[in-house]
């Protein structure tokens, strides 16, 4: 229920705190990249007031992860999956992913199945770095 920007921050800062210790075991894990944001666009390529926010739990902790303390933080598995994807720079907003999604939706055309009711909007860099930034869009292959 609240906009794209302030509610990525917020459950950024939420798997922050889990990685960095606020967990069952106590266990500062490292922070991993890219922090993954799915979006739901609506029909006219807004996005909806819903997001989810993901990273990826560092490969030597993900056989038994440690259990969030914010019940708001859920661990799931994410299957392999195979992408349609953009790349970009800068601090990355909302009218930043919706325009590169619609490019990429543009570049793909008609032909190219994939997921049109979400993407994943990608961020690589920590806030701190201010050039040379990663950001990319990515629709996943049907």
């Amino acid at each position: 229920g609240k906009p794209f920007d302030e509610a990525s921050k917020e459950g950024v800062l939420k798997l922050l705190k889990y990685v960095g210790g606020t967990n069952d075991k106590g266990i500062g894990m490292g922070m991993t990249a890219p922090v993954s944001i799915t979006a739901y666009p609506a029909e006219d390529g807004s996005l909806q007031q819903k997001v989810k926010v993901s990273l990826r739990i560092p490969s030597q902790f993900q056989a038994n992860p440690p259990c969030p303390s914010d019940e708001s933080v859920k661990i799931e598995e994410r299957q392999g999956m195979t992408i349609y994807s953009t790349q970009f720079g800068g601090y990355a907003k909302e009218t930043d992913y919706v325009n590169y999604a619609a490019k990429l939706k543009s570049a793909l055309g008609s032909e190219a199945a994939y997921h049109k009711d979400f993407y994943f909007c990608n961020g690589y860099d920590p806030p701190m770095k201010p050039y040379g930034r990663r950001n990319e869009v990515w629709f996943v292959k049907e």
